[in-house]
């Protein structure tokens, strides 16, 4: 069959099992091998960024050929590192550190590392629009928000029913959609009070069924919520898949990856608008980060 015919066979499938319209299933362009499973991605300029498992180090991508130029050493930080982040106006990295609370920010033009602690175990991490730097932390069950040089501008404590955070990312509403790493897990949307605006979670209602262990998320660089039609991307690791969400959280699609990758243990995700492509990152199986352009717009009925 070719890959044309394997395509639209694809497309004609998730129409079916789906009821939505949808661009073919996206292309995967680049496959990066590993031997430790992927945290975080993350891209800046000319480079993509990967954290893995166990690695006090960052690889650093060429972000066209996807190749590897080296291995940034980021002095301080346990192998315990799990989220990045990158800042287009500092120029500079963020990783957090889960084991030694903490987070270590890296300036990219002279690899100089600056330190300060935070709430217990932070995990994944988001700049927002003020360029101030947004922190998930699950054992304390908080969102903490600081400037570049570590100062705390805000610190948001989430409900006991909403526990364990992994990544909060701020929309353009300034609420916060956060991503709950339980089984069953749930995204949820919260205010700036921290006060729970609308979730979603295993339900009658819920299309695909539970969560389990939800951990990254993708929203546009404009804060508005995913793909063109108002949808969040979630890494649902337990189940092995991508779900797409909608803006009001009471609907779900599974994201038609293509069947060839065999996805495993989805950990990461970073979504490239400017270049139309989605980083998958494995924290188990071959450990991959797999790339994916021409990404399908997904309408809800």
């Amino acid at each position: 069959m070719s890959k044309e015919m394997s395509n639209t066979c694809s497309c004609v499938m998730y129409e079916i099992m789906t009821g939505a319209p949808s661009r073919s299933p996206p292309t995967v362009t680049h496959v990066i091998p590993g031997e430790t499973g992927v945290c975080a991605v993350t891209s800046l300029d000319d480079h993509v960024y990967v954290v893995r498992n166990n690695k006090n180090e960052v690889e650093v991508y060429d972000e066209v050929t996807l190749t590897l130029q080296r291995r940034l050493p980021v002095s301080g930080i346990s192998d315990s590192a799990s989220g990045i982040a990158a800042c287009s106006r500092s120029k500079c990295l963020y990783l957090s550190d889960w084991n030694n609370p903490s987070i270590h920010r890296v300036d990219l033009a002279t690899e100089a590392v600056k330190k300060w602690p935070v709430a217990k175990k932070p995990e994944g991490l988001s700049v927002n629009r003020d360029y101030n730097l947004l922190v998930a932390c699950m054992t304390d069950n908080k969102l903490q928000e600081y400037t570049t040089d570590g100062r705390l501008v805000r610190e948001i404590c989430l409900a006991a029913d909403m526990g364990s955070p992994w990544q909060a990312l701020q929309l353009s509403t300034d609420d916060y959609v956060v991503s709950h790493c339980q089984s069953p897990g749930a995204v949820s949307i919260v205010g700036i009070d921290g006060g729970l605006k609308r979730s979603y979670g295993p339900s009658s209602l819920s299309d695909v069924g539970p969560l389990k262990y939800p951990r990254s998320l993708a929203v546009t660089k404009h804060g508005d919520i995913l793909v063109a039609h108002g949808d969040i991307l979630v890494a649902d690791q337990g189940n092995n898949r991508i779900l797409a969400i909608n803006s009001s959280l009471t609907r779900a699609q599974l994201f038609p990856s293509p069947v060839v990758i065999n996805l495993r243990d989805p950990f990461a995700l970073y979504l490239d608008e400017t270049r139309d492509r989605l980083c998958v990152g494995e924290l188990t199986g071959k450990f991959r980060v797999i790339v994916l352009n021409n990404l399908p717009y997904v309408a809800w009925q």
